[in-house]
């Protein structure tokens, strides 16, 4: 199958949605492509269609009043026929083709069956959002040790709590909304680990004072918690988990100012689920292998170097949202706002927005780009972190390659990137690919600050068959 249109947006997440409605405004063909569903990305997660009767999850969400907004938008725009919107389609490769951009996806509307799908453009916007940073830990492995976003992921999208009794940790304001959602729905949290200290916003009180949606949606999370008695520990970590065929417990201890563990503060808590998270790692599969240029965040990620109009390096490819740097949906509409402007003023359409209310995105964008990197800054990865490992910790779980390999590697074998750990261990070899284990292999073997991810010329899995289709399109054309 083979589509075209003005403008392909690979992202129906909070960026691309709001992408998509602003060069609908402007009288644009649009194609919204997605993995998912349904439009919303994580953020606005929601049950699917047939279940959303049965399983309520309006109260998890924030600014849903915007969704519907969009999601209207939307809808208007498939009624005049001038929106493709294609979900459940897996996007695995954006080429150059000519003066534009063909889009590989694979079509998974009617599992197991495939379908293979080009999509054409003369430009291409790109929206994939962002996936959780994990750091290893000895236990991590064991079944019931999930990512904050995976347990937020369960409840958004099926009303699913992980476990009775659960533990969080990591860093990062996120740690909040998801203690919060599981308490609404019953859950013991019996713990919330910050390796963090608040009083690090002390050194960034601009952004904070020019947010104020930031510190009263803050207020009104540890309002919630006091209500449901959730402790939120400050400087700590879960440096370690136990069980057999699953958790049953975690190790919990108070960090020092590098992220060490304080000799005698570990104890023992009893869990039967644990969420974990170190921030998020931008989506980066789709622009990389194009040759966007990147550039360094203050989060320890590359992300896609843009403009103020959010064009990338690339002529006709534009960026939004978490692959431009990780800071929430607010920022993703501005920016997506933003990129569909330009994608209008370069393909010589009349603006949308006007004067006056582009220049309140603008100023919304630098004021939430303002507070992200506060935000990184407050919340950086303890520099110690990898203290807590043995040499038995799994580092990378898909091939099974443990923290001592890894260190042989570097130390033993002269690697200094988790590439060349990548060839000399496996890590990074296996299903994932290395998006789990990538950003913990970089900390452990490089000294270099920004982690790049691998270049990856096949973004997810695709079948022979439907690679053989994909041969026929383009002997076609």
């Amino acid at each position: 199958m083979s589509e075209s249109a003005d403008l392909i947006v690979v992202g129906a997440g909070p960026a691309g949605m709001a992408a998509a409605v602003t060069a609908l405004a402007g009288g644009l063909r649009v194609i919204l492509v997605d993995s998912g569903t349904a439009v919303g990305g994580q953020f606005w997660r929601h049950p699917p269609e047939h279940a959303r009767s049965a399983i309520r999850t309006e109260d998890l969400h924030h600014k849903l009043r915007d969704y519907h907004a969009l999601s209207r938008a939307l809808s208007a725009g498939r009624a005049k026929g001038r929106l493709g919107l294609r979900l459940a389609h897996h996007v695995w490769s954006a080429v150059r083709e000519g003066d534009g951009f063909a889009v590989r996806a694979v079509d998974r509307r009617e599992v197991p069956e495939e379908t293979a799908v080009v999509l054409r453009a003369p430009r291409l916007l790109v929206a994939t959002g962002a996936y959780d940073r994990q750091l290893p830990f000895p236990g991590w492995d064991l079944p019931g040790v999930l990512t904050v976003g995976g347990l937020q992921a369960l409840l958004k999208g099926g009303g699913v709590a992980a476990g009775s009794r659960v533990a969080l940790g990591g860093t990062g304001p996120f740690l909040l909304p998801v203690a919060a959602g599981l308490a609404k729905r019953g859950v013991e949290v019996v713990a919330v680990c910050e390796a963090a200290h608040p009083l690090a916003w002390l050194r960034h009180p601009g952004p904070l004072l020019g947010n104020p949606g930031k510190w009263v949606e803050g207020a009104r999370y540890a309002a919630a918690l006091a209500r449901h008695g959730i402790r939120v520990r400050p400087r700590t970590a879960i440096v370690g988990a136990e069980g057999g065929d699953r958790v049953t417990s975690v190790r919990i201890a108070s960090l020092a100012h590098d992220g060490s563990p304080r000799p005698g503060t570990e104890r023992r808590v009893e869990v039967d689920a644990v969420g974990v998270g170190w921030g998020f790692t931008p989506q980066l599969d789709l622009l990389i292998p194009l040759g966007c240029e990147l550039t360094g965040s203050e989060d320890g990620n590359a992300v896609v170097a843009v403009d103020d109009g959010q064009r990338t390096t690339v002529p006709g490819c534009y960026a939004a949202g978490e692959a431009c740097g990780v800071g929430g949906a607010p920022l993703a509409v501005g920016e997506g706002r933003l990129a569909a402007e330009s994608v209008l003023a370069d393909s010589g359409a009349a603006p949308v927005l006007g004067k006056k209310r582009l220049a309140r995105v603008r100023a919304t964008v630098a004021r939430q780009r303002a507070f992200a990197r506060a935000m990184s800054l407050a919340h950086p990865i303890p520099p110690a972190w990898s203290s807590w490992l043995t040499d038995e910790t799994v580092v990378c779980r898909c091939e099974e390659v443990t923290a001592g390999a890894v260190r042989a590697a570097c130390t033993g074998s002269g690697a200094c990137d988790h590439r060349q750990v990548k060839q000399l261990t496996r890590a990074g070899m296996g299903w994932c690919q290395g998006r789990m284990c990538g950003p913990a292999v970089h900390c452990l073997a490089s000294q270099e600050r920004a982690y790049v991810p691998a270049e990856r010329l096949v973004a997810t899995p695709v079948t022979l068959g439907a690679l053989g289709d994909f041969e026929k399109y383009s002997e076609n054309r």
